[in-house]
């Protein structure tokens, strides 16, 4: 396992602990600490994957990174392919967040099947205290949107009395929230 270590604009792969502190060395404004060898031996040898900061003064540290790149040219393909990656991966789940609203916000005028999983605040009568107890609740009704009909039964539910206004309901956007068109009329959604 190699080390990239960095410090501001400097850089450097060293191959072992005492390649990366000749380099800390060589720049003149680190003064490092005498267990500071200690510390990059112990994270090297850790199975953390997280990057390490040394304290190198009052707000300064230097970075390192366990690689398997040989070159340092090579750390930095591998890290750019990485960022790239890591983009496409939050794109990727924007994307899914955005189609999620979307359909949720679609206008669909008609009869929905709804199910909303929530948590339910119940007494128990023997102690006096409360527990939540996942409930679910089912309806057929009539919405503008899969939104409309999650925000009428979220109303419904916290406007009936044995619904304690502890109770938590899920996001509309959750999979506990389950929702299917079943037509514009109830004769269309009874075939």
């Amino acid at each position: 396992m190699n080390l990239y270590v960095r410090y501001f604009d400097h850089e450097f792969l060293a191959k072992t602990v005492e390649e990366a502190l000749d380099f800390i060395a060589s720049i003149g404004e680190i003064k490092l600490e005498s267990n500071a060898a200690a510390r990059i031996i112990t994270f090297l040898n850790s199975s953390n994957l997280y990057p390490f900061r040394l304290k190198v003064s009052y707000s300064n540290y230097v970075l390192f990174l366990k690689t398997e790149a040989e070159t340092l040219e090579k750390f930095k393909e591998e890290e750019a392919i990485r960022k790239e990656q890591k983009s496409d991966r939050i794109n990727s789940m924007a994307e899914h967040k955005k189609s999620v609203i979307d359909a949720l916000n679609e206008e669909k005028i008609g009869w929905w099947d709804a199910s909303l999983l929530f948590k339910r605040v119940i007494t128990i009568p023997e102690t006096g205290k409360c527990k939540y107890a996942d409930t679910r609740f089912r309806v057929k009704l009539k919405a503008n949107s899969a939104m409309d009909a999650y925000n009428r039964i979220t109303d419904h539910l916290r406007n009936r009395p044995e619904v304690d206004s502890r109770s938590q309901f899920p996001s509309a956007k959750s999979s506990n929230f389950q929702y299917t068109y079943l037509g514009e009329d109830m004769e269309e959604a009874a075939e």
